[in-house]
């Protein structure tokens, strides 16, 4: 016998194992139970929650049969065909979806399956609920709604609707998709498996949930149905699926049992009348192992959890800590990344506009380059001009400069015209005064010239007189002579008078009488030739001997003129010869002296002699006040040519 032997091939035979997400494929030994098949596709998946699923097919008389675990596959009537799929299939359904599931793959094969059954009609749902559970289909197939990145039509290729709901209302898929998409909108910041969950809390309220209906026939051949339900046993008439005629719970019923097609339902209470059906043939095996799985599922629920629900609760717990920790790290990466994405966007769209705005500015940049060429072209035809006008503006400022020293002469012209004519308005206003005072002068000095040519005549006479008495020998004295000749009731001109007195007998001038007083009183009656008048005016009449040198005042005195008009020395009067001149002016002279002599050489008194008295006496010249213009000044000096010998009447020195 050889040491080793060669164990012989086992048979095997491929199985295809279906879920409603995945497709599945394995080699399967001949001996193979539907246990080893059933755990060989749960650890493919990770599935532990192994009591609610279990392996569909179709057997070889076309009726539909869970695959049973305590027996060999090729012994469960399974077709020979290769290939015959086997489905994964939810067997028995959980009272309460949110307390009992507690992995995730669990609750997502559920949600497959019980979306399928509503989308396929065998569970009715509402049009308004079947809207909101798409929603939360789209939701748990496509995440958070993103308006950016949603685009019209994208639902309306998807199966989300019962075809019957559609039917039933005239609604485009458009319209459909803009109400689902409503509440897809709403569901923003949920995950998959809350989606999920969400929609089974929704489908597990309707009526055909969970119920696996067979067709049966009472006693009296009544069409009926009968639904397997986790909660019991429900009867249904014929026309209608989702109100139930009679109910059965599982904690009534104590016993079930058929025998071929007749079904057999007992109750704990024994006075209730055992309900007795008839199913089709080849069912009963099917309802009587649905009958004991949801009712010890059941039972199950009524009692505490094993030690390995347990620990798959706490795993799931933990597990479900950990995805949360994950979703929350992941939704702020996620805002994180939104904001990331919007300040990217942003920045894109600063990026673009400023390539706009640099865009723009090479364009102003060139039509400035343009604009300053043209404006550079412009500048040196405005600096021409501007030289032009700026040699212009020079030839206007120096038009401008002679027009001002123009209007500035003209000014000073006019200033100069308008101050020469108000010289010649003024020195006409003078000549015409001065006319007029000379006018009255011409009077009073015709008057005079009246006054003296009698007054001549009577000298004349007197002295006539006096040369003929003279020449008989009897001479008068020289007082007697002196009145004789000059008697009180005539008046000599002022310059053959005394200087300190204004006329011959009252001892001041016809007007003011005042005397002796320095001041004239203004009456104008000696025409301003007496001594009061000359004191007024600052002249003092003096008598200066023959010989000396005459003082010159500043200025030509007025009289002076007459006597250069008629060529003659100024202020001097040409005396006649004559014996009889001689003898006059001797006996005048006489008088005058005694007189002065008398006084003690006071004002007026002329000589040395006169004044304090000496041995010489000198020849004197009598100085008057300078004799006015007129026509009286030739019969003045007709008389004083009479008195006057070798002497000659010359005016003071005014100063």
């Amino acid at each position: 016998m050889p040491p080793f032997r060669r164990k012989k091939a086992s048979k095997s035979f491929p199985v295809k194992v279906c879920t409603l997400d995945a497709e599945l494929e394995f080699n399967l030994e001949w001996r193979a139970t539907g246990r080893d098949l059933f755990d060989l596709v749960c650890r493919t998946i990770g599935l532990r929650e192994t009591w609610f699923f279990g392996l569909q097919f179709e057997d070889t008389k076309h009726f539909i049969s869970w695959l049973k675990l305590d027996k060999r596959v090729q012994d469960q009537c399974v077709s020979q065909m290769p290939g015959t799929p086997f489905m994964l299939l939810c067997k028995l359904y959980p009272e309460d979806v949110a307390e009992e599931l507690i992995q995730e793959v669990t609750q997502h094969l559920l949600f497959l399956q019980v979306k399928q059954a509503i989308l396929s009609m065998d569970i009715y749902c509402p049009p308004e609920a079947s809207v909101l559970l798409a929603s939360y289909a789209v939701q748990a197939k496509y995440g958070d709604y993103d308006e950016s990145a949603y685009k019209p039509g994208m639902l309306a290729s998807e199966d989300l609707l019962p075809q019957r709901v559609i039917d039933q209302y005239q609604m485009t898929p458009e319209m459909w998709e803009d109400r689902i998409k409503i509440w897809y909108a709403d569901h923003k910041g949920m995950s998959r498996d809350e989606a999920e969950m969400e929609y089974l809390k929704i489908a597990q309220d309707l009526d055909m949930y969970g119920v696996n209906y067979f067709a049966i026939n009472n006693k009296k051949e009544t069409d009926l149905y009968l639904g397997v339900t986790a909660l019991g046993l429900n009867i249904y008439e014929k026309d209608n699926k989702l109100t139930p005629k009679t109910t059965f719970p599982w904690s009534e019923i104590k016993h079930i049992s058929f025998d071929d097609k007749k079904f057999v339902i007992k109750f704990v209470d024994k006075s209730v009348t055992n309900f007795i059906f008839f199913s089709p043939k080849g069912m009963n095996k099917l309802i009587l192992d649905l009958c004991i799985g949801n009712h010890d599922l059941y039972m199950r629920r009524r009692k505490p959890d094993t030690m390995e629900v347990q620990q798959m609760k706490a795993q799931a717990k933990e597990e479900k800590q950990r995805r949360q920790i994950e979703r929350n790290k992941l939704a702020r990466e996620k805002q994180l990344r939104e904001a990331a994405e919007r300040e990217r966007t942003a920045m894109e769209q600063r990026l673009l506009q400023y390539q706009e705005e640099i865009r723009l500015a090479n364009e102003a940049l060139r039509r400035s380059e343009e604009t300053a060429e043209l404006l550079a072209e412009k500048g040196r035809v405005a600096e021409e001009e501007a030289s032009l006008l700026a040699q212009k503006a020079a030839d206007v400022e120096r038009e401008n400069a002679r027009l001002r020293l123009s209007a500035i002469k003209t000014e000073e012209e006019k200033v100069h015209l308008e101050r020469k004519t108000r010289e010649a308005e003024f020195l006409t206003a003078r000549l015409v005064e001065e006319s007029e005072k000379r006018a009255a002068e011409a009077e009073r000095l015709k008057a005079e010239l009246v006054a003296a040519k009698v007054a001549e005549k009577q000298a004349k006479e007197k002295l006539i007189n006096f040369l003929s008495r003279a020449s008989t020998g009897s001479l008068p004295p020289p007082s007697s002579v002196q009145s004789s000749l000059f008697p009180s009731t005539c008046s000599l001109p002022a310059e053959l008078g005394d200087p300190r007195v204004g006329g011959a007998a009252s001892g001041g001038c016809r007007g003011c009488r005042r005397g002796r007083e320095r001041r004239c009183g203004g009456c104008g009656g000696c025409g301003g030739r007496c001594r009061a008048a000359q004191w007024d005016r600052g002249a003092r009449p003096q008598l200066v001997p023959a010989g000396a040198r005459r003082l010159r005042p500043a200025h030509t005195p007025p009289f002076a003129r007459d006597r250069e008009g008629e060529g003659g020395v100024p202020g001097e009067v040409e005396a006649p010869a004559g014996a009889a001149r001689v003898a006059a002016l001797r006996v005048l002279g006489a008088a005058r002296g005694g007189r002065g002599g008398g006084r003690g050489g006071g004002r007026g008194s002329a000589g040395p002699a006169a004044r304090g008295g000496g041995a010489r006496r000198p020849r004197q010249v009598l100085h008057a006040a300078p004799p006015q213009a007129g026509r009286g000044q030739r019969s003045g000096r007709l008389l004083r040519g009479a008195l006057t010998t070798s002497t000659a009447l010359r005016p003071c020195a005014y100063r």
